[in-house]
């Protein structure tokens, strides 16, 4: 069953063309996500599908009778009433008579009220309704329903849409950006969630496990086309990658077959027959075709860091509370040159304070914190860019200079560096208030990363960027050899960059895990299965010396287990870089003595630690 059709919609803000004569359908139970870049018009696709924006050209159809809901950006509330209020006055039939039933509740003496409330949600079989209604509201931490709209966050405002939303059931549900300002508890929620309900989808996110474990199909809007995929994430990425290379040949024939018809028209033939001019008209459109390139334009990161010295970063005793909410209780840890930590924990546990007090921006109640000589901060904050009024994207470079330093001494222009987060020459002059979230967020990384950072702190750096971006970013970070700490609800960006995690539990217990977030919640699950099952530990001698022996791992254990595994890692591709450097006799003379030495080295610790890693292996088989 259809239920909305896009058809031939175009777009443009003056002279910048966004999109033109763009199709698509929806259709019931799909879970269709839409993938472009920033500054295509993701945004203003989905304010036209969901009648908020009208296009420049074309119409959308929607089916008569279907109930669209939206999940913008940004919310938009009466700011006077409370966080109940706001779901009461939403059309809905049910809520009044759960919210009937509910006063009626708290009056147990008026009991004729009571009845007419009972019979009424007997009548409208409300209760399962109301038990997933309490259930959302409980999963998004919505739980002071007395809260004025006027004092939430912009993430608790973002969650109080969502749920009002999911309560609502709409026959189609637009969401732009679901998972910013959800923790990773209520991401995985969502997904589950989605996964049960029979409700069709239409959504841009950048979180490639919530496409890969809920979307269906995916949308591309690709050097102005669009292309379809029936699949999850995996799938898109794969078929993208076919299609890219079946365009590449049918280039390669388009301009083979072009050298083929020049030849022919250069010898300006006479005979202006039917045949030659239909001839001639072809031409012009294997030229078209054979003149096509495909913008793949990347953003290129490149920074000149000053090497790290031997003394880093050293927490000590540190403590922090606002009020009687306890941020850290004691916290004491040393970094060492090149760790990847990312951190995790729910909404409110201090991971954003946590990297201000790092970085100096908010004063410890206890405790201290010493900063290596060498070391220099590059921070991404939450916050963004500060939009000055009247500032144009090149002046935002330009404050740190009109060349920027490169690696191995060459430097490049301010413009030079724009081009490459894909910033044209026409964009450098554009309004810096003008630009799209996403833009907004690119130009921001760029002027973190040209200060050359040699530790670089990342918050919720995935927010708005587009997947593209994301990539090379990620790439980018892979190959970075400073230090890195990262605060984001992006699980399949964590994987892919941190070696190990700082787990915020709230009341001041910060746990240090050796694994990226896929192992944390393999280990979360398996102590899950443990209690489920509930076992007593046995009291007999003999069989808690058959456990000692073969038992499962120490909760020290597996931590030691999961850092051997990243620590075999590191030393391997060590190990490798040099053989190379031997093979290829990249090193100097002078060079190969201490070269040799540190092979051995690491040779060494590399044994040292397979050893380990075998002993406890063979432990909990």
């Amino acid at each position: 069953m259809n239920y909305l059709t896009v058809e031939n919609i175009s777009k443009a803000y003056g002279e910048r063309v966004l999109f033109e004569n763009l199709s698509f359908g929806i259709n019931k139970d799909q879970k269709i996500a839409f993938v472009a870049k920033n500054g295509t018009g993701k945004t203003s696709i989905l304010n036209i599908v969901a009648g908020l924006d009208t296009p420049d050209s074309g119409q959308v159809i929607s089916r008569k009778g279907i109930h669209i809901a939206y999940l913008a950006q940004e919310s938009n509330f009466d700011v006077n009433l409370t966080v109940e209020e706001t779901i009461f006055s939403t059309e809905n039939n049910i809520l009044p008579i759960i919210h009937q039933y509910e006063k009626a509740l708290q009056n147990p003496n008026d009991s004729e009220n009571y009845q007419k409330a009972f019979e009424l949600m007997e009548r409208h079989n409300a209760w399962d309704f109301e038990t997933q209604y309490k259930q959302i509201l409980s999963k998004l931490k919505l739980n002071d329903l007395h809260q004025k709209v006027s004092s939430l966050s912009g993430g608790q405002k973002k969650r109080l849409s969502l749920a009002i939303i999911l309560i609502n059931k709409p026959d189609l549900l637009i969401l732009d950006e679901p998972t910013n300002h959800l923790d990773l508890e209520m991401i995985e929620w969502l997904e589950d969630f989605f996964k049960k309900e029979k409700i069709t989808l239409f959504m841009v996110t950048h979180d490639r496990y919530f496409l890969e474990r809920v979307c269906n199909e995916i949308i591309e809007l690709d050097n102005g086309q669009l292309y379809k995929y029936k699949g999850n994430y995996s799938y898109y990425l794969q078929n993208k990658e076919e299609r890219k290379e079946l365009e590449a040949v049918n280039l390669g024939k388009a301009k083979s077959l072009y050298k083929k018809e020049l030849d022919w028209m250069r010898r300006q033939p006479k005979a202006r027959t039917t045949k030659s001019k239909s001839r001639i008209d072809d031409f012009y459109e294997i030229k078209e075709r054979a003149n096509q390139r495909r913008k793949e334009h990347e953003v290129q990161l490149e920074i000149n860091m000053e090497r790290l010295g031997s003394k880093i970063v050293e927490l000590h005793k540190l403590k922090k509370s606002f009020g009687d909410k306890k941020i850290l209780d004691g916290f004491d840890y040393v970094f060492k040159r090149g760790e990847r930590i990312g951190i995790i924990g729910k909404n409110g546990t201090g991971k954003s304070s946590f990297l201000n007090m790092l970085t100096g921006g908010i004063a410890l109640d206890g405790g201290k914190i010493v900063v290596g000589e060498t070391v220099k901060f590059g921070y991404y904050t939450q916050k963004g860019i500060v939009i000055k009024e009247g500032q144009r994207v090149i002046d935002v470079v330009r404050e740190f200079g009109d060349y920027i330093p490169l690696a191995k001494g060459r430097k490049i222009s301010a413009g030079q560096l724009l081009e490459r987060f894909l910033f044209s020459r026409k964009k450098q002059h554009d309004f810096v208030e003008k630009l799209s979230g996403g833009e907004q967020k690119r130009l921001y990384l760029c002027s973190v990363l040209i200060q050359n950072p040699n530790f670089l702190i990342l918050d919720e750096p995935t927010n708005d960027l587009d997947v593209v971006t994301l990539n090379v970013l990620e790439n980018f970070l892979l190959d970075y050899p400073g230090n890195l700490i990262v605060v984001s609800h992006d699980r399949y960006f964590m994987d892919k960059i941190v070696d190990s995690l700082f787990v915020f539990r709230g009341n001041g217990v910060i746990e240090n895990f050796p694994g990226n977030y896929s192992d944390f919640r393999a280990y979360e699950d398996s102590k899950e299965v443990d209690n489920s099952l509930n076992i007593k530990p046995e009291t007999n001698e003999n069989t808690q010396e058959v456990k000692k022996q073969k038992g499962k791992l120490s909760y020290n254990e597996k931590r030691e287990f999961g850092q051997l595994e990243v620590d075999i890692e590191k030393l391997q591709k060590k190990k490798t870089e040099i053989e190379k450097q031997f093979l290829n006799c990249e090193i100097n003379t002078e060079d190969i003595n201490d070269k040799s030495l540190e092979l051995q080295k690491i040779i060494e610790d590399l044994n040292t630690k397979e050893e380990r890693w075998l002993e406890l292996s063979m432990k909990q088989e």
